[in-house]
């Protein structure tokens, strides 16, 4: 009688075990599913940064040209001046959001590292308890 005790014992630990671990890996792909989700939002973001900077980029291509065209036609410095500073802004501020787009759209910030690591963390238990 022991042995049959002993194999329901066994079989209820593994199903058990295969339990915990389907429930284990049920969860991981439901964090997984969620950090993707929010990369994305995070890189939707990124796209319309990048939009907004070839917008204004856009509008300092437009005043230096205008800033050229007063530099050429006007002899005098005041009107050219003027629009050239006003294109360099632009352009600064164009420079700045294309690069944070730009750094917000590399693939080392899209993966999904918290699951990553959970999934190293739980493949390391698992082996403790296997080893046990």
């Amino acid at each position: 009688m022991s042995d049959k005790n002993t194999n329901k014992s066994a079989g209820g630990l593994l199903s058990d075990a295969m339990n915990n671990v389907s429930g284990l890996v049920r969860n991981e792909v439901d964090l997984a599913r969620a950090e993707i989700s929010e990369n994305l939002s995070r890189a939707g973001v990124a796209v319309g940064l990048i939009a907004g900077a070839a917008i204004i980029a856009l509008v300092a291509l437009n005043v230096l040209t205008g800033a050229l065209v007063a530099a050429l036609t006007e002899a005098g410095l005041n009107a050219a001046w003027a629009a050239l500073i006003v294109g360099a802004v632009f352009g600064i501020i164009a420079y700045v959001l294309f690069g944070k787009g730009i750094n917000d759209l590399k693939l080392s910030s899209l993966a999904p590292t918290r699951t990553v690591k959970n999934l190293q963390r739980d493949a390391a238990a698992v082996k403790e308890a296997y080893d046990d």
